[in-house]
């Protein structure tokens, strides 16, 4: 009878150790929701190389992403709704999120330009901020509602350009950063901000040639930014980026990678035109 309690002891405490094993060596699941720059829509091997899988590589995560280039917080509101995007989200331990650049870019950006360089009124960024912090409450609210302990990393928006449309981008990306502090003011422990913009900064080489996404080193400087974040959080134990397949940048024609840059010249000279018609009467 003692032999065959010790051998079932023996069962137990073996079955015991396998199940701490496997526990110890399940992997955290780590999702990537957004737009082009959560897609990396500057490099060309996104999927290989954006800072998401670098930062899944790191840290040995199963990785998920589905970022959409072009997609505002509208879109990502209907993409939650997807059956796989779900599923995605309910089994995440840890979701990134770039979103909102598209809020202004992709609203009348022609008007807000004009608005902005020739008129100086930036009044309708007004706007633009509190449909972004509408819409930013309910993404969050509906992740909460399918994985209410899922650790989300909100990342700040960078300004990527230069010279006329620096100032306009630029209050573009102050109104959606005010939005994402505000909101995480209004709602303690509910995101964690990752501030990609004072990492990325305002060195041309950190962002692609089409002067919007960021490049390769720019990836890799998100990816620097997230892994620290998940190390201070205890999610990571790693800083140094893993990289397992070396990114190549985007190549387009010139005449497009300096479209806006065109654009902001133009303006520029119509405001020159208009401030001295206005100076008249």
């Amino acid at each position: 009878m003692k032999k065959l309690i010790s051998v079932i002891m023996c069962i137990v405490l073996l079955a015991g150790s396998f199940a701490i094993s496997a526990s110890a060596e399940e992997k955290l699941s780590y999702l990537v929701l957004g737009d082009s720059i959560a897609y990396a829509s500057g490099v060309k091997n996104a999927q290989e190389a954006c800072y998401g899988k670098i930062v899944a590589d790191t840290n040995g995560y199963e990785y998920s992403n589905y970022a959409v280039p072009g997609h505002t917080t509208t879109n990502l509101i209907n993409r939650l709704s997807d059956e796989t995007v779900l599923e995605a989200v309910k089994n995440a331990d840890i979701i990134s999120i770039s979103i909102g650049g598209n809020d202004f870019l992709m609203n009348n950006i022609v008007g807000l330009m004009f608005d902005s360089i020739v008129k100086n009124d930036y009044s309708k960024f007004d706007a633009i901020e509190e449909s972004f912090y509408e819409n930013f409450s309910r993404i969050i609210d509906i992740i909460n509602e399918n994985n209410a302990d899922a650790v989300i990393l909100m990342q700040t928006l960078y300004n990527p350009q230069s010279g006329y449309l620096r100032a306009p981008y630029q209050q573009g990306a102050d109104r959606i950063n005010s939005a994402i502090k505000r909101y995480a003011e209004n709602n303690p422990g509910e995101i964690v901000i990752v501030d990609v913009a004072t990492a990325l900064g305002d060195a041309p080489e950190n962002f692609a040639a089409d002067n919007i996404h960021p490049s390769v080193k720019g990836n890799e400087i998100i990816a620097d930014v997230v892994l620290e974040k998940l190390c201070e959080l205890k999610l990571g134990n790693a800083t140094d980026a893993v990289i397992s397949v070396k990114g190549q940048d985007v190549e387009i024609p010139m005449i497009f990678a300096e479209m806006f840059n065109i654009y902001g010249v133009i303006f520029h000279y119509i405001s020159v035109v208009y401030n001295f018609v206005m100076s008249i009467f």
